[in-house]
């Protein structure tokens, strides 16, 4: 599978976003390794510090079900209507995605459209990451 439809599958996950206060939609769709994809939304709260972003949530969801491999995420964000930037993973976002993907390989994808897009690996995007292998030794599985 080529990109487009990760990023569809973003663009889909966006329109349940609850963003209330900032107005700021995201949605993520989140490729496994056996092909399956795990969407999130941005989840906003009064108090702020609860608010969930849209690539945890697909993360999260991915996790809880058993699911610890990972190739690639989509993220599509901006301001109410349609996108009109790139909305990169916050730090937080990265780090969780280093908890669960190799760096070097793991493919982060930011789009405007399916036509439209950039990609990363995780490590550009994370340079000095801090890892599990950073707590003596810890694997992945």
């Amino acid at each position: 599978m080529k990109y487009r439809e990760l990023i569809a599958a973003a663009y889909e996950a966006r329109k349940a976003s609850y963003s209330p206060y900032s107005g700021y939609r995201v949605g993520a769709a989140l490729l496994c390794a056996d092909g399956k994809i795990y969407t999130g939304c941005n989840i906003e709260n009064a108090a702020y510090t609860p608010t969930v972003c849209a690539e945890r949530t697909a993360f999260f969801k991915a996790v809880s079900e058993g699911v610890r491999n990972f190739e690639a995420i989509a993220i599509v964000g901006s301001p109410a209507g349609e996108p009109v930037q790139f909305a990169w993973p916050c730090g937080v976002c990265r780090q969780v995605m280093m908890e669960f993907c190799d760096p070097k390989q793991f493919i982060v994808i930011v789009a405007k459209s399916e036509e439209e897009y950039e990609q990363r690996t995780l490590k550009e995007l994370l340079p000095q990451g801090f890892g599990p292998e950073n707590l003596g030794g810890a694997e992945r599985s």
